[in-house]
């Protein structure tokens, strides 16, 4: 794949052979991030995991850096008015259900109560796709919708390992400060290691990177 000049510049500082510490490594990628918008800092974590084991769970970052999500929430009757209380910015069942058919998918996380899910399951070619299905393991399938709302507003975010074993997750803005980056990956770090498979032997963490969106990842020295 051919790269361009501001890439290859990028990957020019960075030495591919050494793995930094995690305030090098997050002050090489600000750096070096050859793009004129503010880029995301990425996070990919490489792990030790067979076909059958996953890695999946749900945090809330110390230091946000999105904006305001959009929260979708399926529910009736009390539950549906806990839910507009708590701010989502869209509340109903039937009505919602027909209008995301229709193709509207103006919103950027969904929640529902469980007795809302055999109807939202027919949505599932069109939510599973996107990622936006509620799921009782992300806690976007809950009673206590008022509780979700309020942990989504607070920038909760998922991480799941892919196929291949590798989690990958955003963890901040080139814009931030360095510090708060470091907070968010260390957070990471720490709740993915307490989500080891008991069974796994050796190593866990095979490889850590960082990277922005345009820019070369950074190795990260997974002992530090």
């Amino acid at each position: 794949m051919k790269r361009g000049k501001k890439y290859q510049e990028a990957l020019g500082k960075v030495d591919r052979t050494r793995a930094y510490p995690i305030e090098e490594a997050v002050a090489l990628v600000k750096e070096v991030a050859p793009a004129k918008f503010d880029e995301t800092v990425e996070l990919s974590l490489n792990l030790n995991l067979k076909k059958s084991q996953t890695v999946r769970d749900t945090l809330v970052l110390p230091n946000q850096f999105k904006g305001e999500k959009r929260i979708l929430v399926f529910a009736k009757g009390e539950k549906a008015e806990e839910a507009r209380q708590a701010g989502a910015a869209y509340v109903g069942d039937d009505d919602l259900i027909e209008k995301i058919k229709g193709g509207w998918l103006d919103f950027d996380v969904a929640v529902a109560t469980p007795d809302m899910m055999k109807d939202v399951g027919r949505l599932g070619p069109v939510l599973g796709r996107r990622g936006l299905m509620p799921n009782p393991k992300t806690q976007t399938v809950t009673m206590d919708v008022a509780a979700a709302v309020a942990e989504l507003q607070k920038g909760r975010v998922e991480f799941r390992s892919d196929k291949t074993g590798v989690v990958h997750l955003a963890v901040g803005k080139t814009s931030m400060d360095a510090d708060k980056i470091i907070e968010n990956v260390r957070l990471i770090i720490g709740e993915v290691e307490k989500r080891r498979p008991a069974e796994t032997k050796g190593i866990f963490m095979k490889t850590v990177a960082v990277s922005s969106t345009m820019g070369p990842g950074v190795r990260v020295a997974v002992g530090e």
